[in-house]
């Protein structure tokens, strides 16, 4: 699980592997979104996020990154949410959990 300060503005961090009919593919071309609500809760509310545009050394995988914190993407209070990532392809729209974040 992933702390953050309520105080602070970081990015939450996510990897990503894609392939197309087996093979790598970049998905940094397609559109990013996050959601944070509470564990076991369904995702409703999406924020953008943007890419690391450069794949992991020697993988073909790819970091989706959201500002979390006061200024940034999105601004939590004090707890603990999942972290959904959602990727707009075509024709696919993928929703995975990603992991847990606490807000401290």
């Amino acid at each position: 699980m992933q702390s953050i300060p309520a105080a602070s503005r970081e990015y939450v961090l996510v990897s990503v592997t894609a392939t197309v009919e087996a093979a790598p593919y970049d998905p940094t071309g397609d559109l990013v979104e996050f959601s944070f609500p509470g564990p076991g809760a369904d995702p409703v509310t999406w924020v953008p996020g943007s890419w690391d545009t450069h794949p992991v050394p020697g993988t073909s995988t790819f970091t989706a990154r959201c500002l979390v914190g006061p200024g940034g993407d999105v601004t939590l209070a004090q707890g603990r949410y999942a972290v959904w990532v959602r990727i707009t392809d075509n024709p696919e729209v993928p929703v995975r959990q990603a992991g847990l974040l606490a807000i401290t």
